[in-house]
């Protein structure tokens, strides 16, 4: 919300129209924004309705997202201001780009993207759909990341090389602090330095 909150001030918007969507809410406010259940910012009479979805579960997100399609909803990109964003990056909807992120050069990134603070990613990488990086992710060059890949915070990628990128598959799990050094799995879960697996058939997606 903050990022939001700040983007409203820039441009002089009423801060009264920046609200938590929640389908069941236990609190009428949050940090000065109203919590409304999504019948009820439905019902808000706009002329558009904007959503950014701000859930770590890909799952989820990608739910959302098609509720959000169904009911005319717009997807809402939300940047930080000291963000880095270079040349040729390629970003889909919905995206949410926290403070101190850098996205270098040459990169194709899918819908509904989370970047979480301090994350970076170098050239000629490709993203999936509804991928999430926590704090701290560090994605090097020539990497390809599937749909629904969760990069644990503090994670470093190691980098692939032109032609044959380092591949993390799609729903698979990076687990905080890890070091990627070779290719992982769809559906798998690696932790540790050097990444090793520890499960199979992970269903995070």
């Amino acid at each position: 919300m903050p990022l939001a909150r700040k983007f409203f001030e820039r441009h002089r918007l009423p801060l009264d129209r920046l609200v938590f969507i929640d389908d069941s809410p236990h609190q009428v406010e949050i940090n000065g924004h109203a919590v409304l259940s999504y019948a009820e910012f439905l019902a808000t009479p706009a002329r558009d309705r904007y959503a950014t979805l701000a859930i770590a579960n890909a799952s989820v997100r990608e739910r959302l997202a098609a509720r959000c399609v169904r009911d005319a909803l717009l997807s809402w990109t939300v940047r930080a201001e000291v963000s880095e964003i270079y040349d040729d990056v390629v970003i889909g909807e919905g995206a949410i780009i926290c403070a101190y992120v850098t996205l270098t050069s040459n990169i194709r990134i899918g819908k509904h993207f989370h970047a979480n603070l301090y994350s970076y990613v170098e050239h000629d990488c490709n993203i999936g759909d509804f991928v999430t990086f926590a704090p701290g992710v560090k994605c090097n060059g020539n990497v390809e990341i599937g749909d629904h890949a969760y990069i644990g915070a503090g994670a470093t990628i190691r980098q692939g090389q032109p032609g044959k990128p380092l591949r993390i598959g799609k729903g698979a799990i990076i687990g905080m602090g890890a070091v990627v050094t070779k290719d992982v799995a769809a559906h798998t879960t690696v932790v540790g330095n050097p990444a090793r697996l520890i499960q199979k058939g992970t269903k995070h997606d």
